[in-house]
């Protein structure tokens, strides 16, 4: 299995593997959308050069009280093909691009998820650290990480994704 930043190549293997996870295309839009914009992110899981997984991230902002430069990015979506599902393939994905991201100097990332999944990686209820969600969802499901510790001290306000993600239901 080898995890890498995404080709142009792997763009329409890409779109396949998010309609084939979400059982539908709204996700695999999205990224096509956000692809071009800066600092976006695209990692894929490929096994006997079949693209099996994808993970992306774009920035979000924090309207509130926070540092200036604090680069936070958003991880969404995450997909897995589902014969590929429950063999690591996601947490594989997770672990490589959050060094990926953590290299590139940002300093946290929310996720909308699965506390139960997402905690196993360090993620956190966001309103622990002063962080709320746009969108109206529970508590749990809207996490964070600090890639970098005390990165989030002092920090309290909604966090506010591209305007691309308000097209997807």
């Amino acid at each position: 299995m080898e995890v890498r930043i995404e080709r142009i190549e792997d763009i329409n293997a890409i779109f396949q593997v998010n309609v084939a996870a979400f059982g539908r295309k709204e996700e695999a839009i999205l990224v096509d959308r956000l692809r071009d914009i800066e600092s976006t992110f695209s990692f894929v899981a490929v096994e006997a050069k079949k693209v099996v997984g994808h993970i992306f991230y774009s920035p979000v902002e924090i309207e509130g009280q926070c540092s200036d430069n604090l680069f936070i990015l958003g991880l969404a979506p995450m997909a897995v093909l589902p014969e590929h599902q429950r063999q690591g393939i996601g947490s594989l994905l997770i672990r490589y691009s959050l060094e990926e991201c953590t290299g590139l100097g940002y300093k946290a990332v929310v996720v909308l998820g699965h506390p139960e999944f997402y905690s196993r990686f360090g993620f956190v209820p966001a309103k622990e650290k002063g962080l709320r969600c746009e969108y109206k969802v529970p508590d749990d499901v809207f996490m964070v990480l600090e890639l970098e510790n005390g990165t989030l001290e002092n920090c309290i306000g909604t966090v506010k994704y591209r305007s691309e993600f308000r097209e997807v239901e």
